[in-house]
Parts: C-alpha cells; sequence; structure tokens
C-alpha cells in the first residue's frame, strides 16, 4: 500500500486540527484568558510561558470553576492563568491516527488535545478538539452539518 492511499485510510491529527492555536500566556489574567476565548469562539487556550514553550492548558471548564468556587471568585482579579491551567497539558503529535487521539480523549475525558512537532513537544502547532472529531466522523460517514438537524445553532 503506497503512501497516498494509506493516508486516505488512515487521517491523521494533521488533517483535522486547528491550525496555528490561538495560545495565550500564564502571567495573563484570568478576565483576559475569558475574554480571548469569547472573542475567538474558542474553548480552551494553550498555556506558553514567556519562552513560548508549551506549559498547560486551560479551559472554559477551568474558569467556570473559578466563577462557582467561592474562595476562587473573590480572589479572581488576583489569579492568573497559570494558577487554574492544566499541568502538564495533554498532547499529540502531528502524525498520529485520528482514531487514537480520538480513543486518548474518550479515555481521558478531555475534549481538546494540543498538537506538537513530532520532533517538538514543546511548541503548540495546533489544536484537536471534540469538535473537530465530530467533523471528521460527519465526513468518513457521509452526513452533512445540515441533515437531520432541527433547532438554531448549540455551541
Amino acid at each position: 500500500m503506497n503512501d497516498m492511499s494509506a493516508h486516505a485510510v488512515s487521517p491523521t491529527v494533521a488533517d483535522r486540527m486547528a491550525r496555528d492555536p490561538i495560545v495565550i500566556h500564564a502571567d495573563a489574567s484570568l478576565t483576559e484568558a475569558a475574554s480571548v476565548m469569547d472573542r475567538n469562539h474558542v474553548h480552551g487556550l494553550p498555556v506558553v510561558d514567556h519562552t513560548g514553550a508549551l506549559v498547560g492548558v486551560l479551559s472554559q471548564t477551568d474558569l467556570n470553576r473559578a466563577r462557582s468556587t467561592e474562595y476562587l471568585w473573590v480572589n479572581w482579579p488576583g489569579l492568573s492563568v497559570r494558577h487554574l491551567m492544566t499541568s502538564p497539558a495533554v498532547t499529540v503529535h502531528r502524525s498520529t491516527p485520528l482514531l487514537v487521539a480520538a480513543r486518548r480523549m474518550e479515555q481521558l475525558g478531555i475534549h481538546r488535545l494540543v498538537v506538537v512537532e513530532d520532533g517538538d513537544d514543546t511548541t503548540p502547532v495546533g489544536v484537536l478538539s471534540m469538535t473537530d472529531l465530530i467533523h471528521a466522523l460527519a465526513d468518513e460517514t457521509g452526513g452533512h452539518p445540515s441533515d437531520g438537524a432541527q433547532g438554531g445553532p448549540g455551541r
């Protein structure tokens, strides 16, 4: 089997990931992080240090936890991303088969993986989200976003 047909049968993370991820610095405020997520319609952000190296991931769930926890909420103005982020970030290489990445997300109960280069685990090059996997599933099964859908958007 040549590389072209193997690739068609087994798509990789690189085929479906969002490239050039929007990142946030570990020292950024939580307010800034919430604003970046809202403005860019993303549910999570890779967190980088001052050198651009991946140090964690911050999700909407992390922000919601801070909002709903009284101690964290009263201290919100003094907290930065590094206080709430999940560290280390769960990563996946670009060349990883999509099915392997999907299984990893399912096993860990997470909604996104930070994508890194095969030879560099420190620089985020993309994000693979649950939404990306659903798009892949729809394409694989011949489904289309409007097939059988009723009502408005349900982000």
